[in-house]
């Protein structure tokens, strides 16, 4: 989101204490705003920040265009229905993995297997949480907070396989569907079959597409909305795999699916 620098003040040569400044006014108009259940006008922004009038125009005329605020009317502003959207994702970011603790640590009780809890941001997935254990005798590469391709990983195909056609081929152009391994899929031909496969089995797999001897299978969890929000996967040795587990990985994903609001169609 471009911010236009200040040009009332002396831009410093350190660009990043520069950039640390308009964030924090930025965060400062948000507060201000936040603070007041009605909109607010120019001049008490600028009262309650310290910023001066034109100032806090140019930062403020940026939120509008991001819509982190509205201009209810010339002069007064209030926070923006944008917020509320990324709100709306951290607080279901966060149901999500509360309900799905103790699903994936009976899970992992019954595989022995890494369980992981992953979620979509942009173009890749991103682990929020994971259940594993010395036993299992595999080592998690990627640690909670760590990300991956979508196109590489189970969970990843399940949203692209939930997701518009045009924003898949937009995705597969924008990304080129680089490839971690020799068995990635780095062609859109051979992707969209993969993901007509998930929609069609209702689980993904990654055959050792995001590394060298390890096999994944993911199941969807759905918000009270049915809108898929995050993905449950097993993890294990591609040799050791085992497909009894894709009934045990779906039931967990529709028990926590379940536990945050979503009521399946077909009982």
């Amino acid at each position: 989101m471009p911010i236009a620098p200040d040009d009332s003040d002396t831009v410093p040569p350190d660009t990043s204490r520069s950039a640390i400044q308009v964030i924090d006014r930025m965060v400062g108009l948000l507060d201000a705003l936040a603070e007041r259940p009605e909109p607010v006008s120019l001049k008490d922004l600028s009262k309650r920040t310290g910023l001066h009038p034109s100032t806090a125009h140019r930062i403020l005329n940026d939120l509008v265009t991001a819509r982190m605020v509205d201009r209810v009317e010339q002069g007064t502003y209030q926070l923006g229905i944008r917020l509320l959207e990324l709100g709306n994702l951290v607080k279901a970011r966060l149901n999500v993995r509360d309900a799905a603790l103790g699903p994936m640590r009976e899970l992992h009780r019954t595989t022995h297997q890494p369980v992981n809890l992953s979620i979509r941001q942009g173009d890749e997935i991103v682990y929020i949480e994971r259940a594993v254990s010395e036993r299992s005798g595999m080592q998690v590469v990627r640690a909670v907070g760590g990300r991956a391709p979508l196109h590489l990983t189970s969970v990843g195909k399940l949203f692209l396989a939930a997701d518009d056609p045009r924003n898949v081929r937009a995705y597969a152009t924008r990304t080129g569907l680089a490839g971690h391994t020799r068995n990635s899929l780095t062609d859109s031909t051979r992707l969209e079959r993969e993901l007509a496969l998930v929609r069609a089995r209702g689980y993904a797999r990654d055959n050792e597409e995001l590394e060298l001897g390890v096999r994944c299978i993911a199941a969807g969890i759905r918000d009270d909305a049915g809108k898929l929000i995050a993905g449950l996967s097993i993890s294990a040795p591609a040799d050791f795999l085992q497909d009894d587990w894709i009934d045990l990985l779906c039931s967990t994903a529709n028990q926590i699916s379940s536990a945050i609001g979503y009521e399946s169609r077909h009982p």
